[in-house]
């Protein structure tokens, strides 16, 4: 993969987690959501790919359904897989496979002077393949490098920044710009039904109802105001609704910004769809000053604008400005 841009690949949206590093992809089953979010942050610090192997089997093979781990060092690729992964070689003396679908513990294969690799982690696909760098996404297949009809998502331009690119912009999707001309109260959102709402949570995933029946979180600001989140719960300085459609109904929450630290429309959480069912997942909706999120047992890490995090019960997330939001059961 020598004469390659090792960080341009496309995936095909789907369920298994796949961790997206400079010389290396990670899978793993949809049950392994901790364990991938653990992988992505040894290997968003530069973690190498023996480092990332030994956290995975760290507790063993009996409640790891499936693997694979594609990794490139100088002109030779390793792979090595379980359960239903499938990865294709494609190199200068053939094509080599390694099938983790008839073995009890894992597969593995090497090849030098590889020119292409195609990993199939044996899910339905759930949307059209998209380009990306390095990251965490949720996929059914990864091609590296990518297909060239794959058009790569466009960079964010945050609110009030100029447009950056890189690593953590790569896979973001494009984000609305809100205007800031609303009154501060908290209340149900105003509806425009001339604005068209943008995809949100997982390419090609059903979103999750309106209004779920019960709350599948409850957020607890540290101006002592708490919310359960029921539906999507949209909050910054002086929030808008203006992407949301007449059928739509969020709950816009204003917090103090003294500093103006936080943005106008700064972040949403809503109820999770698909793998992400019964929990609520937070989005950075391109706020100027970013948003930092610290879960139980993880390192604090910022949001990436437009991409969707699960939050876990004892989450806490920091707007700036002194605000932060602690995440609970309902």
């Amino acid at each position: 993969m020598s004469d390659q841009d090792p960080t341009t690949r496309s995936y095909v949206p789907g369920e298994w987690y796949a961790v997206l590093g400079p010389s290396l992809v990670l899978a793993l089953p949809p049950d392994r959501r901790d364990l991938a979010a653990a992988a992505w942050a040894l290997v968003d610090a530069g973690g190498p790919a023996d480092e990332v192997l030994d956290l995975v089997l760290a507790d063993g093979l009996s409640d790891l359904a499936g693997l694979a781990l594609v990794s490139t060092e100088g002109e030779r690729t390793r792979a090595v897989v379980r359960g239903r992964a499938v990865c294709l070689l494609d190199a200068e003396d053939g094509e080599t496979v390694a099938d983790g679908r008839a073995v009890t513990t894992w597969a593995e294969a090497t090849a030098d002077h590889v020119r292409a690799i195609s990993l199939e982690l044996g899910t339905t696909a759930t949307g059209p393949a998209l380009q990306v760098g390095d990251g965490l996404v949720r996929a059914a297949r990864v091609l590296w490098p990518a297909e060239q009809q794959v058009a790569p998502r466009p960079v964010v331009e945050q609110r009030g920044a100029p447009a950056t690119s890189g690593r953590r912009d790569h896979d973001a999707p494009p984000v609305w710009s809100p205007s800031d001309d609303h009154d501060g109260l908290t209340r149900d959102g105003e509806v425009q039904p001339d604005v068209v709402r943008p995809p949100v949570g997982i390419p090609g995933q059903e979103p999750a109802p309106e209004v779920t029946a019960a709350p599948v979180a409850r957020l607890s600001l540290s101006t002592g105001e708490e919310v359960e989140v029921d539906r999507v719960v949209i909050i910054g300085r002086a929030p808008e609704a203006r992407r949301f459609t007449a059928t739509q109904r969020p709950r816009l929450v204003a917090v103090p910004s003294p500093q103006q630290e936080i943005s106008s429309t700064h972040l949403e959480v809503r109820p999770g769809s698909g793998a992400d069912h019964g929990s609520a997942v937070v989005t950075d909706l391109g706020s100027t000053n970013g948003t930092l999120l610290t879960q139980p047992g993880l390192p604090q890490e910022p949001l990436r604008p437009g991409i969707p995090v699960q939050l876990l019960p004892g989450a806490v997330i920091d707007l700036g400005d002194g605000l932060t939001i602690a995440v609970d059961r309902p």
